[in-house]
């Protein structure tokens, strides 16, 4: 029944449920990294609201329209179309959002000045790490999954790297 309903939302809203969609799992990507691998006596809900906020207003929307522009930038199907799609999202699309989303991230949570020394910390770990994950991912998503459920197919993964993406973006910045 939740299928059903998630369908039809996609389908009368796809970027407000994908943007939704992206939130929730921000969010609980966050509240596990600081629960279990960051192991906070106390929740910063500040932080959280700041993760959360840029997967609505960043990573769903963001992700809706990416995909969809691949779909009709790549129209070769089969593993040739799935390759072209995957090395155009891991090696150009993903390190330029990781940048950026970790820019808005230390910019909204009050540090721009922190902004520079972040990128230079954990912008390449962070960039590896994507690859890692969403490599084979992608290649599975990008040949067996229609354009319309990407986004979703995604979302699948997407936990975990929330939980990965907020821990290396919440990483204190070592002074050199």
């Amino acid at each position: 029944m939740f299928l059903a309903w998630y369908l039809m939302a996609l389908d009368k809203n796809p970027i407000v449920t994908k943007a939704v969609t992206s939130a929730a799992l921000t969010l609980a990507g966050d509240l596990i990294c600081q629960l279990v691998i960051d192991r906070v006596p106390e929740l910063d809900l500040r932080r959280t609201f700041v993760f959360t906020f840029l997967g609505l207003a960043l990573v769903g929307p963001t992700l809706h329209v990416w995909y969809l522009y691949l779909s009709k930038l790549v129209t070769i199907s089969g593993a040739s179309g799935a390759i072209a799609r995957l090395i155009l999202d891991q090696f150009i699309f993903s390190p330029i959002f990781i940048g950026v989303f970790m820019s808005l991230l230390v910019t909204l949570e009050g540090k721009p000045s922190l902004v520079v020394p972040k990128l230079k910390q954990e912008w390449l770990s962070s960039v590896l790490a994507n690859w890692q994950l969403w490599i084979p991912f992608q290649f599975l998503n990008f040949y067996f999954v229609p354009q319309k459920f990407q986004v979703l197919g995604a979302n699948f993964v997407a936990l975990a790297w929330n939980v990965i993406l907020s821990f290396k973006a919440h990483k204190e910045v070592i002074a050199k």
